[in-house]
């Protein structure tokens, strides 16, 4: 069971092992961009290729859905980057449903744990199976692997790091409790919330260090970009690195010798070394300052300018 890609490793090593995929359930297709084309889900994309029926359930409560499960017989059910399933689903497969989180539980719990790990500067995090229980990410811990965030990391480069990790423990989870040898122990430490990414989320204030908003673009990249405005256009920054030799006040652009586009924070400057402007394509920050160069007293803003 899952719907984004960074479930598709965990069924890729899984096929790579011999496991017996009964079924793969995911999400219906829902439209997408502009034009609003209906789109599968990278799940479905990937195992349009494999021989096992791809079920699409609106609801998974839905009694002939509930009824195709059961007709399988499954043993267990893998479940990665899914949906939050109900008593009646997840009491279905003999072993039970073992989910595989992207963070060592139970810090992080919820939807976003990758682009949390990164904006609250996180050194380190993880992967955890566990088997679902009918609260959210609070089952029995089957296993952990640690996992150092470098300090270039986003959330794209972690991300796939995590589903290679994960995906190896997802394997060896079903191997120990299809064995009877691996049984879970209950979590164990202070709880963290990984809430889902909102607009709100994503909006630069200026006035905050610069350790911190480097950590939101982090976060946020390559989707769905930290932004401000810029003479009330959205500005998206997806790459920045902490400038030392600026102090500028907060949202400031200034140019520096080398034409890097500078921008002032709570405690210095940022660079920016790739953005996208609202209607424009990404590019590095000294592209886009010779493509368009920017008055003196520019200023970025948390709100469009009225």
């Amino acid at each position: 069971m899952g719907t984004a890609s960074f479930a598709i490793p965990s069924l890729e090593v899984l096929l790579e092992r011999g496991f017996e995929i009964a079924a793969i359930v995911t999400t219906p297709d829902r439209p997408a961009g502009r034009s609003l084309t209906l789109t599968e889900s990278p799940v479905k994309n990937f195992a349009d290729r494999l021989d096992a029926p791809i079920l699409q359930p609106e609801q998974l409560n839905d009694p002939f859905f509930l009824k195709a499960i059961a007709g399988f017989k499954p043993d267990a059910a893998a479940v990665v980057a899914f949906r939050i399933l109900p008593i009646e689903l997840f009491t279905i497969p003999r072993l039970g449903c073992i989910n595989l989180h992207a963070s060592l539980l139970p810090q992080l719990r919820g939807a976003a744990p990758i682009q949390w790990a990164l904006l609250q500067g996180m050194e380190e995090t993880g992967v955890t199976t566990f088997l679902i229980e009918r609260k959210v990410d609070v089952g029995r811990i089957l296993l952990q692997e640690r996992i150092p965030i470098l300090p270039d990391d986003d959330a794209g480069s972690l991300e796939y790091k995590l589903s290679k990790a994960g995906a190896r423990l997802l394997a060896q989870s079903l191997e120990g409790v299809a064995s009877g040898g691996l049984q879970g122990a209950p979590q164990v430490g202070v709880p963290t919330s990984a809430p889902k990414i909102t607009r709100e989320t994503t909006l630069i204030d200026w006035r905050r260090s610069s350790v911190d908003i480097r950590n939101q673009v982090r976060a946020m990249s390559p989707n769905p970009g930290a932004f401000t405005y810029l003479e009330g256009k959205v500005f998206k920054i997806f790459r920045a690195r902490i400038y030392n030799a600026y102090t500028r006040s907060p949202g400031a652009v200034d140019i520096a010798e080398d034409a890097t586009m500078i921008i002032g924070t709570g405690d210095g400057a940022l660079a920016l070394d790739e953005i996208q402007l609202e209607g424009r394509r990404r590019m590095s920050g000294s592209e886009f300052l010779r493509g368009r160069p920017l008055p003196a007293g520019t200023t970025l803003h948390a709100g469009r300018i009225i």
